[in-house]
């Protein structure tokens, strides 16, 4: 039987450029209007047992090249349990190629750049949280094709704390931990939870970019607009997602801010702040580096060490949200950043960093936030 490989469904991306056998080549469909490229996920139909061998090709030309070495493929028979693959990395071959080898125990398997999060998971993530008590769901606007950009609101405290995620639609560990986090902020029975809903305001944007995750993007929207350079002058035609989102914190204002990402080459979690604003002060910085480094304390799989170079004074981009937010509020905000290959401090053979971890980050975050709500904020 030779295979069948599709990826004409929710966040799918590749394209098949030859099947021989039990083997095929591929490579990634750009972002539409975009020259980025990096996220890929696909299905594969074969023979129960069957040696699969898949590469995909011209990765040398893709969005972070850095990001290829010392990297596995994510792979799945049920869309629930995620493991990685035998996967090498080639930068010789044929413009940098990425092979993976697995052999499902059935007659399908499903592969991706990390374990997808659906447009039709995020609804069910919506709905469910929705349908709990105190939380209620806005909609704070639309997508350039009409999709809902939604937030969930929850709390009755005066602190104003903005979560949001998957600007680049390609990040899902990003939903994967607005997941965790919903999952806790919805248990009244935690103790964490009935302290931060009584002193806060929570408002959760779980997928800044629906547009772009169902369509597989990695970084973009449908306009290639990419969202994360687009919060000092954000426009109904190019960013509209950013748009909305920014009026609704205009209302509300912000005391404290978490934008979630994952970072393609960096085998770490870390956070970055906003270093280089007009407006630094020590006494705002101090609020960001007291929860990070507060966090490193908390958790084995949070640290300080690898992480990106800080911007000089005054030297701040503020298209970038963190940066906006802490110039236009005077909040303490920041980009947590997660990987896509194995934590290197903390490493697990089997999963790599998964999304298992990813929720689980979300708890430690919120609880220490619980913690620190009168320092941080």
């Amino acid at each position: 039987m030779t295979i069948k490989i599709t990826s004409a469904f929710d966040a799918g991306n590749i394209v098949v450029d030859a099947i021989d056998g039990q083997s095929a080549r591929l490579h990634i469909r750009k972002d539409r209007e975009s020259d980025f490229f990096q996220w890929f996920h696909f299905r594969v139909a074969c023979e129960a047992g069957a040696e699969l061998e898949l590469a995909i090709t011209g990765l040398g030309e893709s969005a972070y090249p850095g990001g290829w070495d010392d990297y596995n493929v994510c792979v799945s028979e049920d869309r629930d349990y995620w493991t990685r693959c035998d996967t090498s990395y080639d930068r010789e071959r044929d413009g940098g190629t990425l092979t993976f080898r697995y052999a499902p125990s059935g007659t399908i398997a499903w592969f991706g750049y990390f374990a997808p999060y659906t447009l039709d998971r995020h609804y069910d993530l919506l709905s469910e949280a929705a349908a709990t008590e105190g939380v209620t769901l806005r909609q704070l606007g639309q997508t350039l094709e009409g999709r809902p950009l939604d937030c969930l609101e929850m709390g009755e405290g005066d602190k104003q704390v903005w979560i949001y995620a998957r600007q680049h639609p390609g990040e899902t560990q990003a939903e994967y931990w607005v997941e965790g986090a919903l999952e806790m902020l919805c248990d009244m029975q935690n103790p964490h939870t009935r302290l931060l809903r009584q002193k806060c305001r929570f408002h959760i944007v779980p997928n800044m970019n629906p547009d772009g995750s169902y369509r597989g993007h990695l970084r973009t929207n449908y306009a290639g607009t990419n969202l994360n350079r687009e919060w000092d002058n954000p426009t109904a035609e190019k960013s509209p997602e950013v748009l909305c989102v920014r009026n609704a914190m205009d209302e509300s204002g912000v005391d404290f801010a978490m934008d979630i990402h994952a970072d393609e080459a960096i085998p770490a979690v870390f956070m970055a702040g906003f270093e280089g604003i007009p407006s630094w002060s020590d006494a705002q910085g101090d609020k960001f580096y007291a929860y990070r480094d507060r966090l490193a304390a908390r958790t084995p799989d949070f640290q300080t060490r690898l992480g990106y170079d800080v911007s000089a004074p005054g030297t701040a981009n503020l298209s970038m949200s963190t940066n906006q937010l802490a110039e236009r509020f005077g909040c303490a905000a920041m980009t947590l950043e997660m990987p896509y290959k194995d934590n290197v401090d903390l490493p697990d053979a089997d999963h790599n960093w998964s999304p298992e971890r990813c929720k689980s980050l979300a708890h430690d975050c919120l609880a220490l936030l619980a913690e620190m709500l009168d320092e941080v904020t």
